[in-house]
């Protein structure tokens, strides 16, 4: 085994390495760019290395700073994660001309499963069934949208060096082909440094099943079956699970079987995933086509150790060592049912748009052991609370993962994981991976990649927490603040306490995006009503301790958990949240009516193209600018009618949230 190894990536996926390696005995050495100086996975490796600054190109892709971090600290090993270097062949070879040993593949295997159109080629001479589509060389757009006329519309035009959903547009119509497949391109190139795209016809309902394969060096590859990534949205993964819903033990085994001969063509070494499109026959069985293969760790593998009970990072820190496979394939088995949602700091309600800030709440379900599966819930992050959420890279904050012994079970632990994953200091889609989960087409596993599309009511047209808990959970938390700040004198304590007679205390709160004053009423008697509106309800709050509430109001009891920033108040209730703004009624008296008609930067990035001049005439929900932000591209269109007078930053230029891109002058009469 390794003494020292370097860890080539950031995020949970290096903290996920090095505490495997810890485990094992083994020292890590971390690289970082300027914007990751304080990140979780610098603190948790023995070492750390500088390599640059914030930009991935700056830093994280300069694959000859990074071996000369692990030359200078005496690595003997590279783990390349996933992601950045990860399938670059060109890297992999300037680890082994180093003396390093690269933790995954040999060279060969990625130049040939690497790229997406050589693997086809390859899956198509092995005689494995592939969808149909254009997968040459040649990248002349001309011939690429004659390809797509020739497959026909709809058509998936994919980056050939790529993954995660970088790179991949879906086209209705050939009007919209050369527009898509430009910013294709620009998404590749920023992503994997290379453009290469290849175009295939859009399967309709399709699920996307991939294969966990694994090869030593001894000659050895088994599968270690297979994961339902079918949730996506934009073309990324959301939820995955495993194993598939619905898999029939012959079909299983016929997937597996393509897989590990795939793997076997090239002379596969350590952790690989073949990925397929399966479409669902009227007799309920699974049509399978071949999609691409990832040569390394898949974000999404956490599911598959929850269902063998295997660490899969030590069995690539094992193999990449010379040893063989720890298990051949008939010691392999199947053990109850796992799912992982990613979470990710962006807006659903927004079209996905990422989010930045600082990470000011971070609070988990409770894990509970168990001998097999490890401790779950299990989350995987690279973040801590205080910790800033960049724009630079992916939006990913962290990834959950449940275990039950059957799917109801684990459907059952993520709904209640989700329930208590309090994140503040950013939008996240926490409130909206619950709503997935407990869909009714997520519950009946009707799966496909449009699932999303096909919930949209129930996704984004769902209650927000209602006005008067989210007042109430407001309440109770100042309540129960001045309360410890102000002991039990009864003199000195603002929450209405009268010798006689009744109080009343005025709350002016912005709720749902409206500015709504909320009273606490407290009688004679004792007993305290809020009032909302010509509204009115008893209201009793007990602090739990911490930032938990007991709260009865009405006839209804909750616990609510509360957490302050300043003005902003976070409220979790057991079945929705909500952010709400405890107002100043004089800072805020003279507020304006916001951005009007102004074309804003919704979320930090940098202006990849302005699609309109100085002087031309422009329609509302024309497309007028496109943003790139967390490696992602962004299509921003005309808030109103107008003429564009004037553009306020060049391509290139780095915007703030809220910067004014473009000024649009009215129309002319």
């Amino acid at each position: 085994m390794f003494k020292k190894i370097l860890i080539a990536n950031r995020g949970e996926i290096a903290c996920r390495v090095a505490t495997t390696a810890r485990r094992l005995g083994v020292r890590t050495v971390a690289v970082y760019s300027d914007a990751d100086r304080h990140a979780r996975h610098v603190q948790l490796c023995d070492e750390a290395v500088h390599i640059g600054a914030a930009p991935p190109r700056e830093s994280y892709l300069r694959w000859q700073a990074i071996i000369e971090a692990a030359l200078a600290t005496g690595a003997k090993a590279v783990h390349p994660g996933y992601g950045f270097l990860s399938e670059n062949e060109e890297f992999a070879q300037a680890c082994a001309d180093a003396g390093l040993v690269f933790i995954g593949p040999p060279a060969s295997a990625i130049a040939a499963m690497g790229s997406k159109s050589a693997a086809k080629a390859l899956m198509e001479k092995a005689g494995v069934p592939l969808v149909p589509g254009y997968h040459g060389r040649d990248n002349d757009p001309a011939l690429l949208a004659r390809e797509a006329e020739r497959i026909g519309y709809p058509v998936l035009i994919k980056a050939s060096a790529g993954g995660g959903g970088k790179g991949m547009r879906r086209v209705e119509r050939a009007a919209d082909f050369a527009a898509a497949l430009a910013s294709c391109q620009r998404e590749a190139q920023a992503s994997f440094g290379d453009a290469h795209v290849l175009v295939e016809r859009y399967v309709t309902r399709p699920r996307h099943i991939e294969i966990q394969v694994f090869g030593d060096s001894h000659g050895q590859c088994i599968h270690l079956f297979e994961r339902d990534c079918s949730v996506q949205r934009r073309h990324q993964k959301v939820l995955e699970e495993a194993p598939a819903p619905g898999m029939t033990a012959a079909r299983r085994a016929e997937m597996g079987a393509a897989a590990v001969a795939a793997a076997q063509a090239v002379g596969y070494v350590g952790a690989g995933t073949v990925e397929f499109i399966a479409e669902t026959l009227d007799d309920g069985d699974l049509r399978f086509y071949f999609m691409e293969m990832n040569t390394r760790l898949q974000v999404e593998h956490p599911v598959t150790e929850a269902v063998t009970g295997l660490d899969l990072v030590e069995w690539q820190l094992r193999v990449a060592a010379g040893e063989r496979l720890p298990k051949q394939q008939h010691e392999l088995h199947l053990h109850g049912h796992a799912i992982e949602a990613r979470i990710c700091a962006e807006n659903p309600d927004a079209g996905f748009l990422p989010a930045t800030g600082t990470l000011q709440v971070a609070r988990w379900p409770q894990h509970v052991a168990f001998e097999r599966h490890g401790v779950l819930p299990r989350v995987d992050s690279g973040f801590g609370e205080g910790d800033a959420i960049s724009p630079y890279y992916d939006s990913m904050v962290a990834k959950l993962i449940v275990w039950g012994a059957d799917r109801a079970q684990a459907l059952a632990r993520l709904d209640a994981a989700l329930r208590d994953t309090h994140l503040m200091g950013l939008h996240t889609n926490v409130a909206f991976l619950r709503r997935v989960v407990n869909t009714q087409a997520f519950a009946t596993a009707d799966l496909d990649t449009a699932l999303i599309e096909r919930e949209h009511a129930a996704l984004f047209e769902a209650p927000p927490l209602a006005a008067e808990w989210a007042a109430a959970g407001v309440v109770a938390h100042a309540l129960a603040q001045e309360a410890a700040l102000e002991g039990a004198d009864p003199w000195s304590r603002r929450d209405g306490w009268r010798l006689h007679g009744g109080a009343q205390r005025r709350f002016e709160l912005e709720l749902q995006g409206t500015r709504q004053v909320v009273t606490v009423q407290r009688l004679h008697d004792g007993d305290t009503v809020l009032c909302l509106g010509a509204q009115r309800w008893p209201l009793r709050a007990r602090a739990l301790g911490g930032d938990r509430h007991d709260v009865l109001l009405g006839t209804q009891r909750a616990t609510l958990s509360v957490y302050a920033d300043g003005e902003r108040h976070a409220v979790f209730a057991p079945w929705a949240s909500a952010v709400v703004t405890e107002l100043d009624p004089i800072a805020h008296a003279a507020d304006g009516a916001g951005a009007g008609g102004r074309l804003t930067a919704p979320m930090p990035g940098k202006v990849v193209a302005f699609l309109a001049a100085a002087g031309d005439t422009v329609q509302r929900g024309q497309a007028l600018a496109v943003m790139e932000a967390m490696k992602m591209e962004h299509t921003l269109t005309a808030p109103r009618d107008g003429v564009v007078a004037e553009l306020l930053y060049a391509v290139g230029d780095q915007v703030a949230e809220g910067g004014e891109l473009l000024r649009l002058a009215e129309p002319a009469a």
